[in-house]
């Protein structure tokens, strides 16, 4: 191990929890918190269907174009929410999936989709592997992951942090990997694929008594052309200097920019579209996609928000918006080279 490896951030792993390393974090959930949460002004505004139609549409993929990808160029899909169809060096992943109504234990209450996925998962093409950044809801979908491992069985490998590889077993996949921060393992069968778990900050749980008992991360995945960093749900931290330092520059990253108001509750959890442009920055993406946003009714900030901030954000910077971008839910693009369509 060199020095560089030695000055790495790590998890804090102590009396069975996980917590975070970093003098961002901040932990504000709690009763007194979550009711001042409820009594904060909701500027979301979300209008009905015909107007999202307009505003937020769902293309219907081009299903010839996902099942002949470009061999030498990165094709992908924003599927909603945090999950995207990544397609490089002739591996297909799969990054959080959800395609149910709702992000919640129980399919009858909690937040609801209002922008439907493009595709069932019975029309993807092969899946090599699915990523996961962490265990809750809106990332971990039972019913999704059910849905993969019907489909796909033994042929796809599922990479996950650690804590969360038990989950993975009991919910049938097979296939599981687990890794800690900055541990590198090969997709079986594809020695030239590197998947490797590192860090972000945020926090796990999915019933009270397991709360942060898993740890949560995002992910580095490099092919033998292409590379690509997946950041998962995160709020902003010094880890994103450290990957870009170590595994820079990656040539497409998936970089969340919504979900983040009130301010005052979000901010250790969730980045802002001007925190997601330092992330893109740190990590030395060449190109990015928004993701986290325009799905699932989850905070208080207006619905489009998230986009305008972001491209506002990038003319500041004087960054193009060509490079930063924003896709319509279903729309198969080819990074660098397609032009990117939101409207």
């Amino acid at each position: 191990m060199n020095s560089i490896d030695e000055e790495l951030i790590r998890p804090i792993y102590k009396n069975g929890r996980y917590q975070n390393p970093f003098d961002t974090w901040e932990d504000t959930p709690g009763l007194r918190n979550l009711f001042k949460l409820m009594r904060c002004e909701d500027f979301s505004k979300i209008p009905n269907q015909r107007e999202l139609d307009k505003t937020l549409p769902v293309e219907i993929p081009d299903f010839e174009k996902l099942r002949n990808p470009p061999p030498s160029e990165m094709q992908i899909m924003w599927i909603g929410h945090a999950s995207v169809l990544v397609q490089m060096d002739g591996v297909n992943i799969l990054t959080d999936p959800i395609f149910r109504d709702r992000c919640s234990p129980v399919q009858f209450m909690g937040p609801k989709r209002y922008r439907p996925p493009p595709c069932k998962i019975e029309d993807l093409p092969h899946i090599d592997a699915v990523i996961i950044s962490h265990n809750h809801y809106d990332h971990l979908d039972y019913g999704s992951v059910q849905s993969l491992n019907s489909k796909f069985k033994d042929k796809v490998t599922w990479f996950v942090a650690v804590g969360t590889k038990e989950w993975m077993l009991n919910a049938g996949c097979q296939n599981v990997i687990e890794l800690s921060w900055w541990d590198e393992a090969e997709l079986p069968g594809r020695p030239d694929f590197k998947f490797v778990s590192v860090p972000c900050q945020h926090r796990c749980e999915r019933i009270l008594l397991d709360t942060m008992k898993a740890l949560w991360c995002s992910w580095i995945v490099r092919g033998p052309r292409k590379s690509f960093y997946f950041a998962g749900d995160t709020g902003y931290c010094i880890g994103f200097k450290q990957i870009g330092r170590k595994y820079g520059p990656v040539d497409f990253a998936a970089i969340p920019i919504g979900a983040y108001y009130p301010r005052w509750f979000m901010r250790p959890m969730h980045v802002n579209p001007e925190e997601a442009v330092k992330i893109f920055e740190d990590v030395r993406a060449n190109n990015a996609l928004g993701i986290h946003w325009g799905t699932f009714k989850m905070t208080r900030e207006f619905y489009l928000e998230p986009r305008t901030r972001l491209e506002e954000e990038l003319d500041k910077k004087s960054i193009s918006r060509e490079k930063f971008f924003t896709l319509r839910h279903g729309l198969v693009h080819i990074v660098g080279r397609d032009k990117p369509e939101h409207d």
